[in-house]
C-alpha cells in the first residue's frame, strides 16, 4: 500500500489525491510516480467519480523530483534514463488525457516536475503565496517531458523564458501566464477551493466532462463542414441524454437540476 499519497472520494462524486510526503516537500520518485499513475487510471475508470483533486500535504505542492531518486540515476545508463523518462511521461499524459475535470490545489512551492503536475491539469487554483520553478538547467537537465503541457499553459514565449532562466515566478505572475486560474489567500485556500468546487458542482457533470472532449476535438481543427457536422451530432447527442432534458427542464420550470445535492 503506497504511502506517497491518499485518495478520498466523497458522495458527490470529487475524488482527492493528496500527496503526502511533506518531509521531502512531496517530492515523486520512481514508485510514487508508476503509484501515482495507476491510481489516476483507476479514478478516471470509477464511474461514481466526476472530479479529481490533486492536491497535497505540507508547506509544498511538490519539489518534483526526489534527492535520493535523483542520486540514484546519476549511475543509469542511457537505456535505464530513457525507461524512467517515459514513466513520468506517462503519468503527465495520464493526467492530462483524463476523462475527468482534473483540479489542481497548489500551496508552497511547485518546482520542477510539480509545474507539470499543475500544467496537466484543467483547472488550477493556487495560494497566494505559491511558487513555481522549472529548475532542470539549474542541475544541468532540461524540463523535457512535461515541456508538452507547459507549453501548451503558458505558451511559447513564456517558456523560452522560464525554461532557460529557471527563475522563481509567484502566484501572480502564474497566473498572468494561464499556469494558475485563480489565486486564493493563503488563509482562505481550503474553504475558497471549496465553494469553487461546489459551484463547479451545480453544472451538469456529463455535460462538464463532454466539454472537455469537445475541446480537444475543436482544437487547431479548420472551420469546415466535417467540424459542423461532428459539433452538431454533440450537441444532439447531449440534448436528447437524461442529465440533457433534465437541465432544461429544471431550467424551465425554475428549480434546481436533479444532479445538485445527489447523495
Amino acid at each position: 500500500m503506497t504511502t506517497s499519497f491518499t485518495v478520498d472520494t466523497n458522495k458527490q462524486g470529487i475524488a482527492t489525491i493528496t500527496l503526502s510526503r511533506p518531509e521531502r516537500h512531496n517530492a515523486f520518485d520512481d514508485e510514487m510516480i508508476l503509484e501515482l499513475t495507476q491510481a489516476i487510471k483507476k479514478l478516471d475508470n470509477d464511474s461514481s467519480v466526476n472530479f479529481i483533486v490533486l492536491a497535497a500535504a505540507g508547506k509544498s505542492f511538490s519539489a518534483g523530483a526526489d534527492l535520493n531518486w535523483m542520486k540514484k540515476m546519476a549511475s543509469y545508463d542511457w537505456h535505464d534514463n530513457y525507461y524512467d523518462s517515459m514513466q513520468l511521461a506517462n503519468l503527465m499524459k495520464t493526467l492530462h488525457h483524463c476523462q475527468k475535470i482534473t483540479i489542481a490545489l497548489v500551496q508552497g512551492a511547485a518546482f520542477g516536475g510539480g509545474v507539470g503536475l499543475v500544467a496537466c491539469c484543467d483547472i488550477a487554483l493556487a495560494t497566494q503565496s505559491a511558487k513555481f520553478c522549472l529548475s532542470e538547467v539549474k542541475l544541468g537537465l532540461i524540463p523535457a517531458v512535461i515541456s508538452p503541457y507547459v507549453l501548451k499553459a503558458i505558451g511559447e514565449r513564456n517558456s523560452r523564458y522560464y525554461f532557460a532562466t529557471a527563475e522563481v515566478f509567484d502566484a501572480n505572475k502564474a497566473e498572468q501566464m494561464n499556469l494558475i486560474h485563480k489565486v486564493f489567500a493563503d488563509d482562505s485556500f481550503t474553504d475558497d477551493a471549496k465553494t469553487f468546487i461546489g459551484k463547479m458542482l451545480t453544472n451538469s457533470p456529463k455535460a462538464v466532462m463532454a466539454t472537455k472532449e469537445l475541446i480537444k476535438l475543436v482544437n487547431r481543427q479548420p472551420i469546415n463542414e466535417k467540424l459542423m457536422e461532428q459539433t452538431a451530432k454533440r450537441i444532439a447527442d447531449i440534448r436528447a441524454s437524461d442529465e440533457g432534458k433534465e437541465g432544461v427542464s429544471a431550467f424551465l420550470e425554475k428549480r434546481k437540476p436533479d444532479w445538485i445535492n445527489k447523495d
